[in-house]
């Protein structure tokens, strides 16, 4: 359950934090009091796109805070795959806003905002103001549809998904593959040309890295002869020069031994160091001897690395990319070659791809058929506890002309909400405050398969009024047994059974603007739902009829807090 909420420099809010109960939580307040800013700020949270200007005027940031507790093991095995560590089942999501981007954490760690949003799914489902005008999209129904049956679907939706990308890329494959015999003829002949272009190069890997040390070397010979001749002089065996000086100091310390045995460690280590310069010399002498033909070298090196430049001009920016598109062409070639047996074989894989797809996409049609039926008749009897007494609900399937990663199905929910009316889908036949209320009626049947513990509704209450009233304050009241329940509204028949109540307020000094939130007492909840019911003028008989309405609704309930 949402534990907590800290917003702060947020729209117009200053700074608050609320805190929230288990059940049904209350939200209510003035038309503009800034009800609806509280789901805003938690939806940004959770990673919803949120405008610069959403940051408090002279304020370098926004911040909100989520604080949720969990026993979920769908949470925890997500939360162990990102690696981020739990503590007393608390799960902390926090983003700050700053003008030029946002920083999301998750339990004190930084994450992105695909992780925030792939955690909070499984802890918190949001209904905002027009969520329900959702329903008149027909995608949205096999979405529900399927929420309703994961359990029996498993895994079959991305193995279908999986299938689906397999057989698109066949058949695009299939579709380009249809060409002319001199078309063919004309592709052979140009396969041919640049496979025998890249392989009659000999092409081995690294080899451009190494041709391109050997071109510096040898474009710069002449320095480095001359260079490497001037060490050898100063270290050689002519007079004064070094290998001389260190040959006399050798045979001077070869002398001085005689007299004194201790000095046989010295004479060692200058000896070592005439050997290391001797060898040093010979290596030298060497390497001068082979950059004596240095310009015949440099030729060779500079048209190899022409040839591999022209190569990579055409076939890759570097040599691996040159082998793979001399690869490529391989396989094309064997294709056209072979271009009746390549067709046969990838109408063949096309087919089968084609029936694995037909059977994956039928094993989800059947599953749907069967638990839709289960689905609507639940609808159904929560529907009329919402007070459609003559509703009949259902769900019609009708096979799709194409595929898709969601099968084959084209199904909605239709609806007839008057005796004797047929039955029409819900665009045709539902209003604003009825789809309000047919959304509700599908939340509290996907609330008894869910695990999702937290479930925010932003004035579910539109278009109702009186006994209808009545019977969604109900509904969410039977939802907020198994679940926790946060509920903006304007209809003192649902705040009424509220089990934390919260007001909405909003204050200016003529400056600026603030909105606070506070939990009320027992007595501030009377007043509360006066205010609601009588409007500006609260006689004591709108105080006693928001008593008696508060009585009413804490009998009714089949929990205890």
């Amino acid at each position: 359950m949402l534990i907590s909420l800290h917003v702060k420099n947020f729209a117009i809010i200053n700074e608050v934090e609320i805190y929230f109960k288990n059940h049904l939580n209350i939200l209510t307040g003035e038309t503009g009091a800034g009800k609806s800013i509280i789901i805003d700020s938690i939806n940004c949270a959770l990673g919803a796109k949120v405008s610069k200007d959403i940051i408090r005027k002279g304020a370098d940031f926004a911040l909100v805070e989520l604080v949720f507790e969990t026993k979920s093991p769908a949470v925890f095995e997500a939360m162990n795959s990102f690696d981020i560590p739990m503590e007393d089942n608390l799960v902390i999501i926090s983003r700050k806003i700053m003008p030029n981007r946002s920083i999301y954490k998750l339990n004190g760690e930084n994450v992105t905002r695909n992780i925030i949003s792939s955690v909070a799914q499984l802890l918190i489902d949001i209904h905002g103001q027009h969520e329900h005008q959702s329903l008149l999209n027909k995608a949205k129904h096999l979405e529900i549809v399927d929420r309703f049956a994961k359990d029996e679907l498993g895994s079959l939706k991305e193995e279908l998904s999986i299938c689906y990308k397999d057989y698109i890329r066949l058949k695009q494959e299939y579709d380009s593959a249809g060409i002319d015999e001199e078309q063919r003829l004309r592709e052979v002949s140009f396969l041919e040309y640049e496979i025998n272009e890249i392989k009659s190069a000999a092409l081995t890997s690294g080899e451009d890295e190494e041709l391109g040390a050997l071109y510096k070397k040898y474009a710069n010979a002449h320095t480095i002869s001359e260079g490497l001749q001037t060490i050898y002089n100063l270290t050689g065996y002519n007079l004064n020069e070094a290998g001389d000086n260190i040959g006399r100091a050798v045979r001077q310390m070869a002398k001085l031994v005689e007299y004194d045995e201790k000095l046989n460690g010295l004479l060692g280590q200058i000896t070592d160091v005439e050997e290391l310069l001797n060898d040093f010399n010979r290596d030298l002498s060497q390497y001068l001897s082979d950059m004596d033909n240095y310009e015949e070298e440099l030729n060779e090196v500079t048209k190899r690395l022409d040839l591999i430049n022209h190569l990579k001009q055409k076939y890759g920016a570097d040599i691996e990319k040159i082998i793979k598109h001399c690869q490529e062409c391989e396989e094309k070639l064997l294709k056209y070659k072979d271009y009746d047996i390549y067709m046969d074989k990838l109408k063949a894989s096309l087919s089968e791809k084609e029936k694995e797809l037909e059977d994956l996409s039928k094993r989800l049609s059947d599953i749907r058929k069967s638990k839709a039926k289960e689905l609507t008749a639940k609808i159904k009897e929560a529907l009329i506890s919402l007070n459609f007494l003559d509703v009949k609900f259902d769900m019609t399937f009708e096979r799709s002309s194409t595929y898709s990663a969601d099968g084959y199905d084209d199904a909605e929910f239709i609806i007839s909400t008057n005796p004797g009316e047929e039955m029409k889908s819900l665009s045709k036949v539902a209003s604003g405050g009825e789809l309000s209320r047919i959304m509700l009626g599908i939340k509290s049947v996907l609330a008894e398969k869910d695990e999702i513990e937290s479930l925010i509704f932003d004035e579910i209450d539109t278009g109702i009024s009186g006994r209808t009233a009545q019977k969604v304050s109900e509904q969410l009241s039977e939802i907020a047994r198994h679940h926790q329940i946060i509920c903006i509204t304007h209809l003192a028949q649902i705040a009424a059974m509220a089990d934390a109540h919260f007001i909405i307020e909003k204050e200016t000094d003529g400056k600026t603007t603030q909105t606070h939130i506070r939990e009320l007492n027992e007595n501030q909840i009377i007043e509360e739902l006066a205010r609601i019911l009588g409007g500006a003028v609260i006689t004591d008989r709108v105080l006693e009829n928001a008593k008696e309405m508060k009585e009413l609704a804490s009998s009714s309930k089949k929990y205890k807090m």
